[in-house]
């Protein structure tokens, strides 16, 4: 009997180069609302679901909370990450390490805090196709990041358990959903943060990108 390997992969900062282009969208849009926050203290928040990661920005500046500024965010937002689309590329390795996968016939999918509209850029990106991979997009799903909700769908996507599942990730809020469901947490560099956030958020396998994670697959059970 053998525990059969299952990748549940972030989608921005982990396969995608893609995290700065949201921090400068979300500026733009916050900018636009006339809401004065640091470049740093939006990419210490990419990762989360859009609603908690705006919740946190109108506490931290004591704007009031409304659905419409809210909403408008939300749309400001997609729009301005939209126009930077052309300039997205895959992270180094990131469709090598899905294509030896699939090869491997070992199971995968992507679970995103971001709704289809910008998701869509990404995977554009790496060449998926929504309707031939299992992709989660905040749509599908009640709470985003850190809950654990959009690994869990990915899994049951998949029809794998997820105890049995390697949540990968550039984020702390990846390693603290990968925890609470039992999965077992994969980071990588390539989002900006550090290795000690990573481990200390629950990571047992630290790399640099995919490109290290695929050099080092057999380290975090996916023998070829």
């Amino acid at each position: 009997m053998r525990i059969e390997p299952t990748f549940l992969f972030d989608l921005d900062g982990t396969l995608v180069d893609s995290v700065y282009h949201h921090v400068l969208a979300w500026q733009e849009a916050l900018d636009a609302e006339g809401i004065d926050l640091s470049v740093w203290r939006i990419h210490r928040k990419i990762g989360m679901s859009g609603g908690l990661f705006t919740n946190q920005f109108l506490r931290e500046t004591n704007t009031d909370i409304s659905p419409e500024l809210l909403e408008r965010l939300r749309h400001r937002h997609a729009d301005a990450y939209g126009r930077q689309a052309p300039r997205i590329r895959p992270l180094p390795g990131a469709r090598e390490l899905l294509r030896t996968l699939t090869e491997a016939g070992i199971a995968w999918a992507i679970a995103t805090s971001g709704r289809m509209e910008t998701a869509a850029h990404n995977l554009a990106a790496l060449d998926v196709d929504p309707n031939e991979v299992p992709v989660i997009t905040r749509d599908l799903v009640k709470y985003a990041k850190p809950d654990p909700d959009l690994f869990l769908a990915a899994a049951e996507r998949l029809n794998r358990p997820i105890e049995t599942a390697m949540v990968v990730g550039d984020s702390i809020w990846d390693m603290l959903a990968a925890q609470r469901c039992r999965a077992l947490g994969v980071g990588l560099l390539c989002g900006g943060y550090g290795a000690g956030e990573l481990e200390r958020a629950g990571a047992y396998r630290v790399y640099e990108d995919p490109a290290d994670m695929l050099a080092h697959l057999d380290e975090v059970g996916g023998r070829l």
